[in-house]
């Protein structure tokens, strides 16, 4: 005589739910774990690049400021020189390399005696890809969408409310 309870089937039935829930959330835990090693991979890469281009840039720096008079290139890097009235300086620009995407821009007004740094950022270089897959709603009217006649809609709205 069956006393109630829970049978062997159930209890099987139950144990395999538990391990295919458990195995499903071991799976998105790995995915989940392997992104965000990625991008914390991708951000010590952009970090590590930063720092060795501001480095660069100091050196760079130095060099001009060592230099009497104003160099076209140090350290292999070419710098770009102007004058600008307004500041009544040279102005010296130059690019370090970051990544393949990201480069550091230095501009400097050099004064007889002081150095003025006009820009000293990060640039994005790489080309900007919009994603136009996206199923947006253009705005068209809903009575199109559904071809439907509006006029016929409402009429028919308000016949049936009175």
């Amino acid at each position: 005589m069956n006393k109630g309870g829970m049978g062997v089937g159930s209890a099987s039935i139950v144990l395999v739910f538990a391990v295919l829930c458990l195995t499903v959330f071991s799976l998105i835990t790995l995915v989940v774990a392997r992104n965000n090693k990625a991008l914390a991979d991708a951000e010590a890469s952009l970090v590590t690049g930063y720092y060795k281009a501001d480095t660069l840039a100091e050196r760079i720096l130095a060099g001009i400021l060592e230099a009497g008079a104003m160099p076209d290139t140090v350290n292999g890097v070419e710098i770009d020189i102007s004058w600008d009235m307004a500041r009544d300086a040279e102005v010296a620009s130059y690019i370090c390399p970051i990544s393949d995407i990201k480069e550091l821009y230095v501009r400097l007004a050099i004064h007889e005696d002081s150095v003025e740094i006009l820009n000293w950022q990060m640039l994005d270089i790489g080309e900007w890809e919009y994603d136009s897959s996206l199923g947006v709603w253009l705005g068209e009217d809903i009575f199109d969408m559904l071809d439907l006649d509006g006029d016929d809609f409402f009429n028919e709205e308000q016949t049936s409310g009175n």
